[in-house]
């Protein structure tokens, strides 16, 4: 969802900066963009697809995330030398880092729960295990390597939707909007 928020401001934000300068709106040339829809797919049916993600077992789910994310962090590697991606690429790097040393998921602690879902139970049995078919495991804050870069926001509550995002996220969002919004990337209009 931040994600996608992300690539939404950033385009709008392009093509409304291209109009107020006379020009056209140019995409950024991406290298190795297959790799995005290779890393993205096994996530969808991993953590977003009820019929898939119920079924595939923690430790695949978390090779799923681990596999993804590095290969997320190769195609930011090879796009470096676009604006903002460098900063994509480092938030990228801090996910992989702290869903890698957390046992291949992304930690969340149970005051972040709360604050998403406050009536949510959260018995002793369910620290150490993926939150239902999400890519978040539940951990206290003193059990959980690197908790800073761990999703521990929230949006405010008077967003309908709401999700937990790490520091990385951030990172990845703002990188995005950088590089999706680029003024020194556009082209003159033609006449």
């Amino acid at each position: 969802m931040i994600l996608a928020l992300a690539v939404i401001v950033g385009l709008v934000a392009g093509v409304a900066w291209a109009r107020i300068r006379g020009q056209q709106y140019q995409a950024p040339d991406l290298r190795l963009s297959g790799l995005v829809l290779i890393a993205v797919l096994p996530q969808l049916f991993a953590f977003h697809l009820k019929g898939t993600a119920q079924i595939i077992p923690d430790q695949i789910a978390a090779a799923v995330l681990v596999g993804s994310q590095l290969l997320l962090v190769i195609f930011a590697w090879a796009n470096r030398h676009l604006p903002g991606f460098w900063l994509s690429g480092l938030g990228l790097l801090m996910n992989l880092v702290v869903i890698s040393i957390n046992g291949g998921l992304m930690p969340i602690s149970p005051e972040t729960v709360k604050k998403l879902i406050p009536t949510a139970e959260l018995t002793n049995d369910l620290f150490g295990t993926r939150l239902g078919s999400s890519k978040d495991v539940l951990l206290h804050v003193s059990d959980t390597r690197l908790w800073l870069l761990s999703d521990r926001f929230v949006l405010p509550s008077w967003i309908p939707y709401q999700v937990a995002y790490s520091l990385g996220d951030v990172f990845i969002a703002v990188g995005i909007i950088w590089l999706l919004w680029q003024p020194q990337k556009l082209s003159k209009k033609k006449a």
